[in-house]
């Protein structure tokens, strides 16, 4: 018996820009290449830190997205080869519903999306939160659109540490900064950066230069380790907010204090700080600049978004959710801190 072979699928390739990421703070532009940044990645030199391990970390593209407005009914992305660590995806949402996940094999170059309707549509790919990623070509069907894709939502801005960075999420279109972005029907962009969130000046300056209509910042847990003192912690948090306020004087912006950690709760760190002086330092800070007039400025208790029974039910290390407690994070942040801050209204729930 002859038969006949499957017809061969007829794709091509589109060139690659800059204005596809979102999330992104920068772009590097290599030979064949364009890799995303969460920092200016044209002046990294202006991030010290041990072992360069900020910058390392902004290169990490959590909340980074190639956002895409086209018909086609498959979708290859390739990339320049990478050895992810465990658990590494691309995600794909379309109209911020999330409808595939694809794991990256060690070493992998590509991954591909079928079975997307023929409508025009906007899409997603979320990029790995734990690492890196240099992408090199995108390829779609014959004779279909594929563009960037304008954005015109509400601009969210969240800085943190890595409770925010989240490389333990279940996939990147699953961190808790993503989860709310996506109910809330909003643009993200995420400042997490795990075991650098240092409150340093530089950082706010890079923030205070991003379009925001909304600025949250989880503080705190990363100077338990004795990267400030009590003596200058409360500091260090009034002048974040103040650098940011120069270019931002009427943004609303969120303060949210530790969330649970049992090691320093009341057991004094190196520095003689505990988790417990720094939520109460941040509610201080708060009420300081609200009284000098800043009405825009808001106050949230860490142990809102995730408390001690939350760290000893999903957290190991009594300090890192899991993939799930990552998820309740999100449910709880949207109820207890979004629905009161002044956004707008959810456009409805996304998977």
């Amino acid at each position: 018996m002859c038969r006949a072979l499957p017809a061969r699928r007829s794709v091509v390739n589109i060139a690659l820009e800059p204005t596809m990421f979102a999330g992104a703070v920068s772009v590097e532009e290599g030979a064949g290449w364009l890799r995303p940044c969460r920092l200016p990645c044209d002046r990294l030199d202006l991030f010290p830190s041990t072992d360069d391990s900020l910058v390392e970390k902004a290169w990490c593209s959590s909340g980074v997205r190639l956002r895409l407005e086209t018909n086609t009914t498959t979708l290859r992305i390739s990339f320049r080869p990478i050895a992810p660590e465990v658990n590494e995806h691309l995600d794909l949402t379309v109209d911020g519903k999330l409808v595939d996940s694809q794991s990256i094999a060690s070493g992998g170059s590509e991954v591909m999306f079928r079975g997307l309707s023929t409508e025009m549509k906007t899409v997603e790919v979320w990029l790995p939160a734990g690492c890196g990623i240099a992408l090199s070509a995108i390829e779609v069907d014959e004779n279909t659109v594929c563009r960037p894709a304008a954005d015109a939502r509400r601009r969210w801005v969240t800085y943190g540490s890595s409770l925010t960075h989240c490389v333990a999420a279940h996939s990147p279109a699953r961190t808790w900064p993503a989860i709310v972005a996506r109910r809330a029907n909003v643009h993200l962009t995420a400042l997490g950066f795990a075991g650098n969130c240092c409150l340093e000046p530089m950082v706010g300056m890079v923030i205070r230069e991003l379009p925001a209509d909304i600025i949250t910042m989880k503080l705190g847990i990363n100077c338990i380790g004795g990267a400030l003192s009590p003596r200058t912690f409360a500091a260090a948090v009034t002048g974040l907010v103040q650098i940011i306020r120069e270019k931002k004087p009427e943004t609303p912006m969120a303060l949210i204090s530790p969330i649970g950690y049992p090691p320093n709760e009341t057991e004094p760190n190196m520095v003689g700080g505990t988790i417990t002086q720094m939520r109460d330092d941040i509610r201080k800070v708060h009420a300081r600049l609200v009284a000098r007039g800043d009405q825009n400025l808001y106050h949230f208790d860490g142990l809102d978004v995730f408390n001690l029974d939350e760290i000893a039910r999903y957290a190991e290390d009594q300090c890192h959710p899991n993939g799930d407690g990552i998820e309740v994070m999100a449910e709880n942040f949207y109820r207890n801190v979004w629905s009161k801050l002044p956004v707008s209204l959810p456009i409805g729930r996304t998977s």
